[in-house]
């Protein structure tokens, strides 16, 4: 399929749509930003943050919005499992702002993860049925660990989303560049309307990251996403992977799932076993996720944001076009483990590794000027 056929299954109303949840985003943010300060929903600076200002988290719950309504004016009939999507997501995402309120249990964080994404295999039935690829066996079929192995993934990766979530842009620019990569990958799998639905939350995103980025007329974020925001788009997410890779009628291969997602999980996965082997909760909060090692290094947080979400779209498109090439599936999975153990030998020793990426940042600014991005 050529790239005209390809975005030929998109029209006018496709780019009015994701133009729709873009200004909707956008034009909201700033409305709102006086009523979460008085409601008190903003957070403080202090301990390991970056910010110094109180900021309001209300990102993620006004990128609901968008994208709701985006699927009441654009979507003629909403199926049955776009109506159980959207309770879901609202509940994920007033437990988040509680949660950045009142700094819940993250047993009942996870409890509420859970259930959302029961809702969605019993009553959407979306679930990880076949993982033909993944092992290279013909008919790996899951049975009954079908829930279970759902339930693991969609939790894993909201909770990869939201311990990433740490410095300016750079949760919301991993998630556009898993979903824009979605959209490619449903659009080769002639999903056009699946397309359409994932570039419009891109839009929404996009609205968001105009004022969560720093740029020449801001210094600062003027919003974050807030754990609503983490927990609905990582929602998004895994659920998007798991529709697309499940689809006998328009199969996109299961290797590619972690791929579109690679730094958010690397980070996740290493830091929650060096924890666990340290004697300490997983959910243990510290200062060695990769994003603080470039911070500590001296990069920006715009250098951050940009260069882990060029990263991300260098690896899901490598991934991508290796599985068109036809490498065997399971070696795609292999390379994922084997960068996940580069990662954490890299990772290992912190003062090590930051004096690696600062003398990296040393060699980039004896080639080019170091732009102003802070």
């Amino acid at each position: 399929m050529d790239w005209l056929k390809m975005l030929g299954q998109l029209d006018g109303m496709s780019a009015v749509r994701v133009l729709a949840t873009f200004a909707i985003t956008a034009l909201l943010i700033p409305l709102c930003l006086p009523l979460a300060q008085k409601l008190g929903l903003y957070d403080l600076p202090g301990g390991r943050k970056q910010h110094e200002q109180p900021t309001p988290y209300i990102g993620g719950a006004l990128i609901l919005v968008a994208v709701a309504a985006g699927l009441f004016l654009f979507e003629r009939d909403l199926s049955h499992a776009n109506i159980v999507f959207c309770f879901c997501a609202l509940v994920l995402v007033v437990v988040g702002l509680l949660d950045d309120r009142y700094d819940l249990s993250w047993r009942l964080r996870i409890a509420v993860q859970v259930l959302a994404t029961l809702a969605m295999v019993y009553f959407a039935d979306i679930r990880v049925q076949n993982l033909d690829d993944v092992f290279g066996v013909d008919k790996m079929y899951l049975g009954w660990l079908a829930v279970p192995f759902t339930v693991f993934i969609v939790v894993g990766v909201i909770n990869a989303l939201n311990m990433i979530d740490g410095s300016d842009g750079l949760a919301a620019g991993q998630v556009m560049v898993s979903l824009l990569l979605f959209a490619g990958f449903a659009l080769y799998a002639g999903n056009g309307p699946v397309a359409e639905r994932l570039l419009a939350i891109a839009g929404a995103v996009a609205g968001f990251l105009i004022w969560n980025l720093r740029l020449p007329w801001q210094s600062r974020a003027r919003v974050f996403l807030g754990n609503a925001g983490s927990m609905l788009l990582g929602f998004v997410i895994a659920l998007s992977a798991v529709r697309l890779t499940q689809n006998s009628a328009h199969p996109v291969s299961p290797v590619l799932g972690p791929w579109t997602v690679a730094i958010p999980l690397l980070d996740c996965v290493v830091l929650m076993f060096r924890r666990a082997r340290q004697g300490r909760s997983p959910f243990s909060a510290d200062r060695n996720h990769l994003h603080h090692y470039l911070l500590d290094a001296g990069y920006s947080a715009n250098q951050v944001a940009w260069g882990l979400a060029g990263l991300s779209l260098i690896l899901g498109s490598t991934a991508a076009i290796a599985v068109k090439l036809g490498v065997h599936r399971p070696y795609v999975v292999l390379a994922f483990f084997v960068l996940l153990g580069v990662h954490y030998a890299f990772s290992a020793d912190r003062d090590r590794a930051v004096a690696w990426l600062a003398r990296g940042r040393q060699r980039l600014l004896s080639i080019k000027p170091d732009p102003e991005a802070a």
